[in-house]
């Protein structure tokens, strides 16, 4: 703006916008237009978190796996892995298993799949990976062999199935011990055992019983064979002349055939 001296004045200030206002609320009017802008600005924020999770549930993949496996020093132990993908099973699908020291590290690949197995041909689980998976069933298992202490550890499960890339993250511990028992007692062969032991022992006792009075009678049945009194047997029994009661009676019969006999 001129002045009378013929110099120009500086513009006046405009005045200062309210913190977090767009610079275009100079008016009424630009204001009432950036009202409407700030609110379809905050209108289009979830509206992109929505659509997110739309595409996450039509391009994600659910994955299931145990998060603890207790195994023993020498047998095998199987690490299972399920998934469910939205995307039909195409030959581009993928499955890779990583695994992490108990005592920490970097992740290193143990397994891969990708219409056959590649287990891997380094490290301490060389020649000791097996492929127990169906991805048309959506089974991602595997199985190791001879497993050690030192492979306790972290394992983890990852698949993908393009467009379907995206998945959650499950983590299964695995702990390696040894075998306390030989075998070991379920709970159906406590119980078993429990109520057949007895049964068992009675069986015995009652065999061993019947034994020794089949011997007993054996024993009676043999000739020259004294009863003893209190012995009372179910049918009466004819002495035999050679035995000691056969001539006990004899002697008897002898007696009274004498008596009988004598004149009065």
């Amino acid at each position: 703006m001129a002045t009378r001296g013929g110099h120009v004045g500086a513009a006046p200030p405009s005045p200062a916008l309210p913190a977090g206002e767009p610079p275009c609320c100079g008016s009424e009017r630009s204001g009432m237009r950036c009202g409407a802008a700030a609110a379809a600005g905050r209108l289009l924020l979830p509206r992109a978190v929505l659509l997110l999770l739309g595409v996450c549930n039509a391009l994600c993949l659910e994955i299931k796996a145990n998060s603890k496996v207790q195994a023993f020093i020498g047998e095998q132990v199987s690490l299972k892995c399920s998934f469910r993908s939205s995307s039909p099973i195409s030959e581009s699908l993928t499955v890779d298993w990583t695994y992490q020291p108990l005592t920490g590290g970097q992740m290193e690949t143990i397994f891969h799949y990708q219409s056959v197995p590649y287990p891997t041909t380094v490290g301490k689980f060389k020649g000791r990976i097996s492929w127990l998976g169906n991805v048309a069933k959506g089974d991602a298992s595997i199985a190791i062999q001879s497993p050690a202490v030192s492979d306790n550890g972290t394992f983890i499960c990852s698949v993908k199935n393009p467009p379907d890339v995206y998945h959650n993250i499950p983590q299964t511990m695995l702990i390696v011990t040894e075998r306390g028992l030989s075998f070991q007692l379920t709970s159906a062969a406590l119980l078993s055992i429990l109520v057949f032991l007895p049964s068992v022992i009675v069986v015995v006792l009652l065999l061993v019983r019947m034994g020794r009075k089949f011997g007993v009678l054996k024993e009676k049945k043999k000739p020259g064979c004294k009863k003893s009194s209190i012995e009372v047997s179910d049918e009466p029994e004819q002495a035999e002349p050679d035995s000691c009661l056969g001539k006990l009676k004899n002697w008897c019969l002898n007696c009274v055939d004498t008596d009988e006999e004598d004149p009065y």
